[in-house]
């Protein structure tokens, strides 16, 4: 049992289950919060405890609600420094404002950057968060960061529920193909490649070939995450007119749209495993969206971070513990 006491943990309105399985965990409350959205769409939120001299902790993804979710960021942060907390670490499982990462078009904002600088000079000490669309997003931020990944307990749910005797490891394009080849690794699995091109920002992108023997396989595609679904079904299409026995999909984060989530239902994949960062009501019932979480794995990081252990190690051999607390917290 996890016995620091100097810690508190709160919630935004994104982050609440979150927040809560990772007390579980660890043994510990989740500290009361209030948010409120007046009719005039502004936010209001109220720390109901005290946190003077304590290491707080606040959970909240940008994720299905970004804007608000990050404006409540803001502050949280505000706050808390303005309580007197020792120190603010932002558990931001899962940063959707990572994907404007660079300036490559005129005239347009590198939004991740100014979302970093805001929550760093609102007062945020530390960040922990779950696969950034780009690693190098990470150089945005002043301060320290635990980047953590998906991978580990998405192999391992892998492993527990599929037969992976014949399969093959996808990586939808040549920019995840780096991230791929760990899952493939971890699980001793071949890799293929899509060769995918983007034409504009509709969010679907048009598949030109697979490199990679997947005839008579069971393909396993891997991305950190869908929105539209578009890619991940052009690419389904492709391996199954190439010859694949079945085509399934994990995925570091889940935010698939309504429209994305009947484009999959209706698509060759039989399956879309993803991690519980956001909670996104769009999957919630749907037969082929199954769900692990990685709460354990934040809450562990903590615990790590006190006890003065490895983070990294956790990324070579997932503890059996941290596995089980995840299947145990998924929707099967």
């Amino acid at each position: 049992m996890f016995q620091e006491t100097n810690i508190a943990v709160f919630a935004g309105s994104g982050g609440y289950t979150f927040a809560e399985r990772m007390c579980r965990f660890m043994y510990r409350k989740l500290g009361s919060s209030q948010v409120i959205k007046f009719s005039d769409g502004n936010i209001f939120v109220r720390i109901n405890e005290s946190v003077r001299d304590r290491n707080v902790y606040l959970v909240q993804p940008i994720g299905t609600n970004p804007n608000d979710e990050f404006v409540e960021i803001l502050f949280f942060v505000d706050a808390l420094k303005r309580s007197n907390a020792l120190s603010v670490t932002l558990v931001m499982p899962y940063f959707g404002y990572a994907k404007g990462d660079k300036k490559d078009e005129p005239r347009v904002s590198i939004r991740a950057r100014v979302c970093a600088e805001s929550m760093e000079l609102a007062g945020c000490d530390r960040f922990i968060t779950m696969d950034l669309h780009s690693p190098q997003v990470q150089g945005f931020f002043k301060n320290p960061m635990d980047h953590l990944y998906a991978m580990p307990m998405l192999c391992e749910m892998a492993k527990r529920r599929y037969d992976l005797s014949n399969a093959v490891i996808v990586s939808p394009d040549a920019g995840f193909t780096k991230q791929a080849r760990k899952f493939a690794a971890w699980l001793n699995l071949p890799l293929a490649i899509g060769d995918k091109q983007r034409f504009d920002h509709s969010e679907n992108a048009q598949i030109l070939e697979v490199l990679g023997h997947v005839d008579g396989k069971d393909c396993l595609i891997t991305d950190d995450f869908t929105t539209s679904g578009g890619t991940l079904v052009n690419v389904a299409h492709a391996l199954k007119k190439r010859g694949a026995r079945s085509v399934r999909a994990m995925l570091s984060h889940n935010i698939v749209s309504k429209q994305g989530v009947e484009l999959i239902n209706s698509s060759p994949i039989d399956t879309v495993l993803s991690t519980d960062t956001i909670f996104n009501p769009n999957i919630v019932g749907q037969e082929k969206f199954k769900t692990i979480s990685v709460a354990p794995m934040f809450a562990e990081t903590i615990i790590r971070y006190y006890n003065s252990q490895s983070i990294n190690d956790m990324f070579t051999a997932l503890p059996e513990n941290i596995v089980q607390a995840g299947l145990d917290m998924a929707n099967s």
